[in-house]
């Protein structure tokens, strides 16, 4: 290859989209866990502590930060698997593209 060519590891980019989905599908589990799963059922504090409303509130908005934390983070590998996966496609079509001119 002389010095102003350049080469791409398409199969390095597969493994890259592929990895970033199996992110993705893990962080649903995370996900359903941090929404269905974390609670305080009422009275699991006990009852008649004047603290027992600022913790279940204190609770609610940490559980709802960390909704918002998965969200963010889920949205942030999606886009970056799109974006790997078009650029994967666009050195595929561009490979294909030379091989062509030079047939």
């Amino acid at each position: 290859m002389a010095s102003n060519e350049y080469g791409v590891d398409l199969d390095a980019l597969d493994q890259v989209v592929k990895e970033l989905n199996q992110v993705l599908k893990d962080m649903g589990d995370s996900k359903s866990t941090a929404k269905n799963s974390t609670y305080l059922p009422k009275g699991s504090l006990g009852d008649g502590f004047k603290e027992t409303g600022e913790l279940y509130g204190a609770h609610a908005k940490m559980k709802g930060e960390i909704e918002k934390l998965m969200d963010m983070v889920e949205g942030l590998v999606d886009t970056f698997g799109k974006k790997s996966a078009k650029v994967r496609g666009a050195y595929q079509d561009a490979e294909a593209d030379n091989s062509i001119g030079m047939a």
